[in-house]
């Protein structure tokens, strides 16, 4: 049997774009003799549709859109996922589903069962859980179709296999009742840093438990903050992998499976290496799977300005490393032409730093203009000063100069049609030393889930790529500072950005509290002084823009604190 997986980029809600890609995959797949296509997990309508779902017209349009499929499963099967309407009177009004169309009828469903709600999902807000396992018959086999999390919660027995048991079944185990001959999984599995390793593990143990053939279908692209990268994976019943998908590209693959549960394919080595023991989340090292946080990021900027509609791009150019790490991910994502440099430098600023704004623009080809923001300060401060009176200077001055720049950089948005892109990074973001209204200001945050120490990583890793110096040398190695009064240096304010970066590392993504991270060897008094700042800037943070998440907990939806909490405060 010829089958066909279809990993592709959707937009939320474009039923129309989203039939097209359907419909053309679909026809190669006939083309070439395809017998059966995959799709991912609500691909009709895009992941995360949210409260789109609630919308009635919503889900008719998901109906209308898989009774224009019908008459191409005429010559195919096709199974693809699409929110279903719940027949009963009780419980939520839907269900995630996969349904198989063939002979230009639908042949079955097959609802989700485990409806995750931690991080960025929030799925039993909108479905309700099935708990009504079935296999499809399709060509003399019996599909055992999951939907993405249902694989998940999976007791291998292993010592070496992460078990976290968060639902009270397994819905294989279920399906395992009726022999299946095939297992298929219709995923949208969000991107991190760490997670193919964790996917790729979590696929191949099901494989080895069931001991029969899986196809598991992924997605891909950007949805605003949320990245799915693909990588889609075909195993044999042996548990050897037959096929992976690209990753943060589309890609259509086919496999022929033979009578016996294998393929036609040879096996193939991983381009993700399998851990060997219990799936633990990494220490914190900044130079982790750069390249593949390279590419997430690139794709997140240019499908958040594809799917929006927008072309161009602003920022400010300061001669930090932030602001050049993110223009030149602006660069690669949007092209040169597309990406406007703003340099605003102020009576503070250094020489170097203009001269080092200038000559990455000139590396990189985009277009740049420079407005000083003094004659914009010494205009406030004119109006300000029956007021300030005596005042010594201090961050009301300070942030006088960073909100000034905010308003140039948002009227030039205005004004051309420029989408402004944040530099804020999340060692910044986490100890709030930003200003709201001034550099916090933006329609996506580029690098917001990006440590510092990660960000010089970054630029290293661009001039790697290059062979050649993009990003000048001397942001990289120059001690990074806001300029917004003489002299002034980051580390004034903050400390060290290693043990910085670590410490919030073991607070935000490990989630361990104070006396764990103390235990680990840390300064008491650094770490509560750390901690305190990160949650007495819950308030800025819940005012920033949408983040870019490429690491497994990341500011924003997948992660929620009260604002007023006055846990470590």
């Amino acid at each position: 049997m010829k089958i066909f997986l279809a990993q592709q980029n959707y937009i939320i809600g474009d039923f129309e774009h989203n039939l097209s890609k359907i419909k053309e995959a679909t026809n190669k797949a006939i083309e070439q003799g395809g017998d059966l296509i995959v799709f991912s997990e609500l691909s009709i309508c895009g992941y995360p549709p949210r409260d789109f779902l609630e919308f009635n017209d919503f889900i008719n349009r998901c109906e209308s859109a898989i009774e224009e499929l019908l008459p191409l499963s005429k010559n195919i099967g096709i199974i693809v996922g699409v929110p279903e309407r719940n027949p009963q009177v009780e419980g939520k009004d839907l269900f995630n589903s996969g349904l198989l169309l063939h002979e230009g009828e639908i042949k079955g469903s097959a609802r989700k069962t485990l409806l995750p709600t931690y991080d960025i999902f929030d799925e039993y807000r909108y479905f309700e859980p099935a708990f009504d396992w079935k296999c499809i018959d399709f060509k003399g086999l019996k599909l055992a179709i999951t939907i993405c999390e249902d694989i998940w919660n999976l007791n291998t027995g292993s010592e070496n296999m992460i078990y976290n048991p968060l639902y009270r079944t397994t819905p294989m185990d279920e399906l395992m009742k009726e022999q299946p001959d095939l297992m298929i999984n219709l995923s949208a599995s969000p991107f991190d840093y760490t997670h193919a390793e964790d996917r790729m593990a979590m696929v191949k143990a099901n494989v080895a438990k069931y001991k029969i053939p899986m196809l598991y279908c992924n997605g891909v692209g950007s949805q605003t903050e949320v990245i799915f990268d693909g990588g889609s994976l075909v195993f044999d019943k042996n548990a050897n992998l037959i096929e992976e998908g690209k990753y943060f590209e589309e890609d259509l693959i086919e496999v022929n499976l033979t009578k016996d549960g294998g393929f036609t394919e040879t096996i193939k080595q991983s381009s993700h290496d399998l851990p060997s023991e219990e799936l633990t989340p990494p220490n914190y090292e900044p130079n982790l799977n750069i390249d593949r946080i390279y590419h997430a990021l690139v794709m997140g900027i240019r499908d958040y300005f594809n799917k929006l509609g927008f072309k161009k791009a602003t920022l400010g150019a300061s001669g930090g490393v932030d602001s050049a790490l993110t223009q030149a991910l602006a660069v690669a994502a949007l092209g040169k032409e597309n990406v406007h440099a703003i340099l605003m430098p102020s009576q503070f600023s250094s020489d170097h730093s203009v001269s080092d704004a200038e000559q990455l623009s000139i590396n990189l080809g985009n277009k740049y203009d420079t407005i000083a923001i003094e004659p914009i300060y010494k205009s406030f401060m004119a109006q300000l000063e029956p007021h300030f009176k005596d005042l010594a200077f201090n961050v009301a001055e300070e942030n006088i100069q960073a909100r000034s720049r905010g308003n140039l950089l948002m009227a030039m948005a205005n004004k051309f049609g420029y989408i402004l892109l944040n530099t804020s990074n999340k060692s910044e973001l986490a100890v709030g030393y930003g200003t709201l209204y001034g550099d916090m200001a933006g329609g996506i945050s580029v690098i917001g889930d990006i440590y510092k120490m990660q960000a010089y990583k970054l630029c290293e890793y661009i001039n790697d790529q290059a062979g050649k110096e993009i990003i000048p040398l001397n942001i990289i190695t120059k001690a990074p500072s806001a300029e917004l009064r003489p002299d002034q240096k980051d580390s004034d304010s903050l400390p060290d950005y290693l043990d910085l970066d670590t410490i919030l590392y073991q607070y935000i993504e490990l989630r361990k509290g104070p006396k764990e991270i103390i235990a680990l060897g840390y300064d008491e008094t650094l770490v509560n002084r750390i901690l305190k700042m990160v949650n007495r800037n819950e308030y800025k943070r819940n005012q920033f823009c949408p983040i870019i998440r490429v690491s497994f907990k990341s500011f924003g939806v997948g992660r929620r604190l009260p604002i007023v909490g006055k846990y470590l405060s």
